[in-house]
């Protein structure tokens, strides 16, 4: 498996380093550091050198690398690098050079807990916090009953979850975010549309609960292998966490699952079939002669009149000679950026069902050489809140623990568009 582990910086310093295996030597890390932090032609986050690969994630001008010579599973040495890094996270906030230094007594112990001998181990967050502490303040009575508690958890069948957990209000919070991609010609033809979407938990829950979770009714997972209603929400590449048990899904679609406590990821998915666009953009950009080019473009909301686009912003491409532009919009506020090139129209609510214009004029300065256009995409970025574009709903989610008490369940869906839901300009 990963035979080392380093930690470089954008100098290629060396700031943790862990070597598992007596095929290394700590001079292996003078090789990436040539080959990969000094050479900015490298774009592949795998290089391989005679028999030794190098596995490498880049955070804030850091890189996270595993070192092997065996032919590892690639998905699972990256898998343990944004393991890493979300540990980290977790416990001393933003990754970077500063914060390592730091800590690095701490990482060492976090790397020698979640690898044994270069194989993964453990990398629950909520157990390794329960026995890896910045701060040795327990007492030597509490810290045997802990230690007890701490080989029950990381032995047991719930390792993600202590069973001992109080609350005096138990709640639930489900957040059902989709972030949607789209690319859509300038006569309104949609050259790609697909969702990514996530399902985020918060879980304050006393003892050991049982959840279970339904979702669509028509619900195809991985279309190539089912025949789905045209109507049915399809997903792809879905991936649960390790809590969840799918003996049921298939049949009745529903998640069963002990919960980790607080927060996490339940599930991961994709769609790409029957995408609901929540905003309808028609732009009409033509150029007058060499001096001017003028804008009207129109946004519509494409859902019901109960439900409203907020912290809509576009941003409108203009030519690299423009001197300026003339706004005129309804809705919002308009103002031309000429450091990037745009104009950048804020909404900050679109309801419903309504339709927001947007006209301007651009003026150019002659050059001696006209230069052809390239017309960038318009850049759309918003949020919807209790709106799916793949589809997806929750139809209940129920808790169930041995003292029966009662649990307050809320769930909440979230769209949006950030920098991927682009429409094409022509004119």
């Amino acid at each position: 498996m990963i035979s080392a582990f380093f930690i470089f910086n954008q100098k290629g310093e060396v700031l943790i380093s862990r070597l598992y295996r007596t095929d290394f030597k700590r001079s292996i890390a003078d090789v990436f550091r040539i080959q990969v932090v000094s050479n900015s032609d490298v774009r592949s986050p795998i290089i391989t050198l005679g028999s030794t690969s190098f596995f490498h994630v880049r955070v804030n001008n850091l890189y996270v690398v595993c070192v092997t010579k065996t032919n590892a599973n690639a998905a699972l040495v990256f898998e343990f690098c944004y393991r890493f890094i979300s540990i980290a996270k977790s416990y001393f906030g933003k990754v970077d050079e500063e914060s390592v230094k730091n800590n690095f007594v701490l990482i060492y112990e976090l790397i020698d807990e979640i690898s044994d001998y270069g194989y993964p181990q453990n990398s629950e967050i909520d157990t390794l916090k329960s026995y890896i502490t910045t701060e040795s303040v327990i007492s030597s009575a509490i810290a045997a009953e802990e230690s007890s508690k701490i080989t029950t958890q990381a032995t047991g069948a719930t390792s993600w979850r202590r069973g001992d957990v109080k609350y005096k209000k138990n709640e639930a919070f489900v957040d059902v975010v989709e972030t949607v991609n789209l690319s859509m010609s300038a006569k309104g033809t949609v050259l790609r549309a697909d969702v990514d979407g996530h399902i985020q938990m918060r879980a304050y829950l006393s003892g050991t609960p049982e959840c279970k979770f339904g979702l669509n009714d028509k619900l195809v997972i991985d279309k190539n292998s089912q025949g789905g209603a045209s109507d049915a929400v399809e997903l792809d590449d879905c991936r649960f966490h390790q809590c969840v048990r799918l003996n049921e899904f298939d049949s009745t679609r529903t998640i069963s699952f002990v919960p980790p406590d607080g927060e996490f990821e339940l599930m991961r998915y994709r769609s790409t079939s029957n995408v609901k666009l929540p905003l309808r953009v028609i732009p009409t950009v033509n150029e007058i002669g060499t001096t001017q080019v003028s804008y009207n473009i129109s946004v519509k909301a494409n859902f019901g009149n109960k439900l409203s686009a907020t912290n809509v912003v576009l941003r409108i491409p203009t030519p690299l000679n423009t001197t300026g532009v003339d706004c005129k919009v309804a809705n919002g506020k308009a103002k031309y950026v000429p450091a990037e090139n745009v104009v950048v129209w804020k909404i900050p609510r679109i309801q419903g069902g309504q339709e927001c214009t947007f006209s301007a004029t651009a003026g150019l300065t002659s050059t001696t050489t006209r230069q052809v256009w390239a017309r960038p995409p318009i850049d759309v970025d918003f949020e919807v809140l209790m709106l799916t574009a793949s589809g997806l709903i929750v139809r209940f989610l129920k808790v169930f623990e041995k003292s029966n008490y009662h649990s307050i369940k809320w769930v909440r869906y979230l769209t949006k568009a950030s920098g991927s839901y682009q429409i094409r300009v022509s004119g």
